[in-house]
């Protein structure tokens, strides 16, 4: 895992941007120049740990800075007769592009970001990953291109911080994070998960190479259970390559009890396990779970209990590795974990990010479909009935509150009301992104597994996971995010998916490997007390920091902001809070101060 970084004029402030991304790359890092382009890596050594390996890699003037891991590298040398002279997987993606030009990226198994540059063309090909695993910023104006791991990289290059992006914050307010090609700075963007992208004589080309296979065809339960815990070994076998030692986050859940499992069950040795808790407010905390797992593997166990004040002192370090606003509490857990893991002198983990959004085990997956069926019969409706009796619902619950959503046809997802000021409210709204169902007829199962894929999963939880845990060199591998097993689920009949319970499948799988008492708990989900903690810390300069930063914007309706924190003391409405808040004190931090 590493960090990536060039541009195609030079910079006095390019040595300086690249040391800001010495966590993704302590081991080594160069800088290459070429007439007025400038090309830098900094490398965290896991496979093929040799100098040979170091990057910039050139090769035939063809030149590479790649940020990630090819899975499959090895198998890709003997199936596709590649001459390599290194033993690293940044090589194969040279030759591959040697061998097949532009049309590789879908022979990758793996997570990466990467830029190809043709020394006599003077072309670039940049690519990222199929989920978006690996971050891929750029800058592209008035013929200067950047590219980077780190916004602040880009920004230091540039000289000066652009303006905010006021569309990526309405974006945030409904999903925790910007979307799509937007980050929260105006011209800097995200090359989005699985594209390519070409510039070539001050032109930018961007393209999508992947695309799920959402065709059904599986219809028999055994066969399944069968491959689905086939893709299942050989995706985490595959995450095991590498020349240092892997460890396993443990939550006590079943996504990353399964995994743990199957590592030890695969290697037949006594894994490193780290799970996460809480001195106070016990009732947050899952590291009994955690334990019982550990105990049943027979794994080396580091759990690690965070307190209030461990909270408070990393709060700032946490909101830097961000770099953006991003609202997802559990960012500050996981920092203080893969600080430890750090420590323990462990470079990479594995995690259960994804097993949600395949296997179907939020609880909205079960509500929704409910009133996706509820919609359904609207249809038929003839004489109005049912529309008139959730047009006479009255009372405010959140459930009456969805089913009004639905008649209506609005965005389920909506989160904030009032909180812009009209004029804001008028610029911005207009401009959200919906992700109603499309007239394809998608089956609803799909749509939402698809939806969570790629929003949640895809621009929330990975962007976290990456820009979190490579603030303390530490690179975390998904075993359920493999291609191949994300091929096969959405191939999966509905029927089969949504069982009786939530994550039908993977329980019936699990039921092998770990015990009962993990398999049917109640999922708790990486839920903390930061609500209690910043209050209980911060008390009303909490607000105060909200509204002076909103004198400056004026984006905000004070009485909602108000409104909103007066809520959030009584532990009501506090993911809106927390949202606003984070954006204030980010924004005060990198605008106002």
């Amino acid at each position: 895992m590493c960090g990536i970084l060039g541009s195609n004029f030079i910079s006095n402030n390019f040595d300086s941007a690249l040391a800001i991304m010495n966590n993704r790359g302590p081991d080594y890092s160069m800088v290459f120049n070429h007439k007025n382009y400038q090309f830098a890596h900094t490398r965290l050594s896991i496979i093929d740990v040799d100098d040979e390996a170091n990057q910039p890699m050139i090769f035939d003037d063809i030149l590479i800075v790649f940020n990630g891991e090819i899975y499959n590298y090895k198998e890709l040398i003997k199936v596709e007769n590649l001459i390599c002279k290194t033993s690293s997987d940044t090589e194969v993606i040279i030759r591959l592009y040697q061998k097949y030009g532009i049309d590789f990226l879908n022979k990758l198994n793996g997570m990466f970001s990467f830029v190809i540059f043709d020394l006599k063309q003077e072309k670039y090909f940049c690519a990222r990953d199929r989920y978006g695993k690996k971050p891929f910023f750029y800058y592209f104006k008035e013929n200067k291109f950047i590219f980077s791991s780190s916004i602040k990289s880009i920004i230091k290059i540039l000289g000066f911080t652009p303006k905010l992006n006021k569309v990526a914050l309405s974006q945030y307010l409904q999903y925790f994070v910007s979307l799509n090609d937007l980050t929260f700075y105006n011209d800097i963007n995200k090359l989005e998960a699985s594209s390519y992208m070409i510039v070539s004589n001050n032109e930018l080309f961007i393209k999508k190479y992947y695309k799920i296979n959402t065709y059904k065809k599986v219809v028999d339960e055994k066969q399944a259970l069968n491959d689905i815990e086939e893709l299942l070994f050989n995706s985490v076998e595959s995450r095991l390559v590498g020349d240092v030692e892997v460890g396993s986050l443990l939550s006590g859940g079943i996504d990353s009890s399964l995994i743990s499992a199957l590592y030890t069950n695969i290697t037949s040795k006594r894994i490193h396990t780290f799970s996460v808790g809480y001195s106070d407010y016990k009732s947050y905390s899952e590291l009994n779970y955690a334990s019982l797992v550990s105990k049943d593997i027979n794994s080396i166990h580091h759990p690690l209990e965070v307190s209030r004040n461990d909270f408070i002192d990393v709060f700032d370090e946490v909101i830097d590795a961000l770099e953006e606003p991003h609202a997802d509490s559990a960012a500050f857990p996981l920092y203080c974990l893969t600080k430890l893991i750090n420590k323990k002198g462990i470079k990479v983990v594995l995690s259960g990010e994804g097993s949600d959004e395949l296997f179907l085990g939020y609880d909205n997956y079960a509500k929704f479909l409910k009133y996706y069926k509820f919609k359904e019969s609207l249809s038929n409706d003839q004489d109005g009935f049912l529309k008139d009796i959730i047009s006479a619902l009255q009372n405010n619950t959140k459930e009456s509150e969805y089913l009004r959503r639905v008649v209506t046809d609005e965005n389920i997802y909506n989160s904030f009301g009032e909180i812009y000021t009209t004029i804001q409210k008028k610029r911005l709204f207009k401009r959200l992104p919906t992700f109603k169902q499309e007239k394809a007829k998608k089956d609803p199962v799909d749509w939402m597994s698809y939806i969570d894929l790629k929003i949640w999963l895809g621009q929330s939880l990975l962007s976290k996971v990456d820009r979190i845990s490579m603030a303390n060199s530490i690179e975390v591998r998904t075993p359920f995010l493999d291609y191949r097993l994300v091929d096969y689920l959405f191939s999966v009949d509905t029927k089969l998916k949504t069982g009786d319970t939530n994550k039908y499948l993977l329980k019936k799988i699990a039921s092998k490997y770990i015990p009962e008492k993990i398999i049917n708990r109640t999922k708790k989900g990486f839920n903390s007390p930061y609500n209690e903690w910043i209050f209980n810390s911060h008390g009303e300069d909490l607000l105060k920091t909200i509204l002076n930063v909103n004198r400056e914007t004026n984006l905000f309706n004070d009485d909602y902001v108000i409104m909103i924190y007066n809520l959030a003391k009584k532990n009501k409405f506090k993911q809106h809070f927390w949202s606003l808040y984070i954006f204030s004190y980010w924004f005060n931090k990198n605008y106002l101060i």
